[in-house]
């Protein structure tokens, strides 16, 4: 094989040591190159309008290889310049062409040119591919983030729905919805008054136990008897035997409204504090036999004995626990009756067991009506105004958690699409990158080549391997 036929194999790598161990080029380039990068800045600040030196000149780094060209270009755009001698007056030709004298100069040019080609294999084109492998990274944690942030919008939404739909809410004025719903009570409470006396054979029944097993008669559940009999009255109905001559309910609780500027009343029913509802019954105190304490006036409800029964915090929970007692008692004898060791008792009574079923299945409907969520939460504002303020300042926290997660879904999303356009943006300056980086490896090896009597040679481990 011809000599000139065998290939120089350089690593893209080693190749400017390769050069300087060859004294092709010096070791002390970078002293002599800054000279040059001085006059290149200066040489472009006068340029003629063309437009393959704008591209040149757009933001790349000028090497020889640009200088060469801009000099071919001044050729034609300097032509009327040229003198009988064949020399050009044009500064900008001079100026040029001292920049490549100077790059040629002890092969300076191709110093520089393994240098910046090193420089874009090793560290640019790596770099700008972590970046764009960042970017992408970050789209996909910004879209999980925003899925997750969707999910807890839909369940923090969820919630709120909920305590909307349970509350009656719109949710524009929450205190203050809350504080108008309490008038929904009284309707409420005679509702569930009316379900209690469906009741009652229930509570015969639990009677009539109670008597066979303790051989005499038993006062059972006497609230929740007295409830299914004569409906949710005053407490102090319920406590005297006789309904009041006049009614003092508790003045409600005063609830401020940051949010309103005008004071409103409330309407709490059809209540009227300042009225009294002087009845006549026919009666007198001392007919009746009822000794009254000295501090509650005679025949005037006030203070808890003016609510009713069933909103008196006191005797709900009475009402609650006698409900529960009984709803027991139910399932306990369903259980037996549905045994074998049960027959002497059920020959003495007469009831069977669908009929308990059903029983069980009307006290059920009643104990979910009076620990229904809407029910609690009102009795709880009324007679609580802690309770109302707790109440809005959950509410409102879902509805800013709601209205968080919206938002966050919002920035997240626009994370993503900055990262998106900004990794195309880098794929894009990779590519151009690239493109230089290998037409500048082309251009060095022809120009090693040359040097060594056309032999071809091959930069190794270069672009071709990124």
């Amino acid at each position: 094989m011809l000599e000139q036929n065998i290939p120089i194999d350089i690593n893209t790598n080693k190749l400017l040591d390769w050069l300087i161990s060859r004294r092709i080029v010096s070791s002390e380039w970078q002293k002599s190159v800054l000279p040059v990068r001085e006059k290149i800045n200066a040489a472009i600040q006068d340029m003629p309008q063309h437009p393959e030196i704008a591209q040149l000149l757009s933001g790349a780094y000028i090497n020889y290889f640009h200088c060469v060209r801009i000099v071919e270009i001044l050729r034609e755009t300097e032509a009327d310049t040229k003198n009988v001698f064949g020399r050009y007056g044009s500064q900008r030709m001079k100026d040029w062409q001292e920049v490549v004298r100077l790059y040629e100069k002890e092969n300076l040019f191709l110093a520089e040119a393994a240098h910046l080609l090193i420089s874009n294999v090793k560290y640019e084109i790596p770099s700008l591919k972590k970046q764009i492998a960042k970017c992408h990274q970050n789209k996909q944690e910004c879209e999980k983030r925003a899925t997750d942030y969707a999910k807890n919008e839909n369940s923090a939404r969820n919630e709120l729905n909920t305590m909307y739909k349970q509350l009656g809410l719109s949710g524009s004025n929450v205190k203050r919805e809350l504080v108008e719903r309490v008038a929904q009570l009284p309707a409420r409470y005679s509702q569930l008054a009316k379900h209690v006396a469906t009741l009652q054979s229930a509570l015969n029944y639990y009677g009539s136990f109670s008597q066979y097993v303790f051989g005499h008669e038993t006062a059972v559940l006497p609230l929740l008897k007295y409830i299914s009999e004569r409906g949710n009255t005053t407490t102090y109905e319920w406590l005297f035997g006789e309904k009041p001559l006049s009614v003092e309910e508790p003045p409600p609780p005063t609830f401020e409204d940051e949010n309103q500027v005008k004071d409103e009343e409330i309407d709490w029913g059809d209540i009227d504090n300042n009225v009294s509802y002087d009845i006549d019954y026919g009666i007198t105190l001392e007919e009746s036999g009822i000794e009254v304490d000295n501090e509650e006036s005679v025949g005037v409800a006030s203070g808890k004995n003016a609510l009713t029964v069933l909103d008196n915090p006191d005797t709900r929970e009475q009402f609650i626990n006698q409900l529960l007692e009984l709803e027991s008692f139910l399932k306990i004898r369903l259980l037996e009756m549905q045994g074998e060791s049960d027959l002497l008792v059920t020959s003495q009574l007469s009831e069977t067991t669908q009929g308990v079923t059903a029983m069980l299945d009307c006290l059920q409907l009643t104990t979910q009506m009076i620990l229904d969520p809407a029910n609690q939460h009102l009795h709880n504002i009324k007679h609580s105004p802690r309770y109302v303020d707790s109440l809005t300042t959950n509410v409102e926290h879902k509805q800013g958690l709601v209205e968080k997660m919206v938002a966050s879904q919002k920035a997240v999303r626009e994370q993503a699409q900055e990262a998106s356009q900004e990794a195309r943006q880098l794929q894009d300056k990779l590519k151009l990158v690239i493109d230089k980086t290998k037409l500048l490896q082309s251009q060095i090896e022809q120009e090693i080549s040359k040097k060594y009597k056309n032999r071809p040679v091959n930069l190794m481990g270069g672009i071709s391997a990124i």
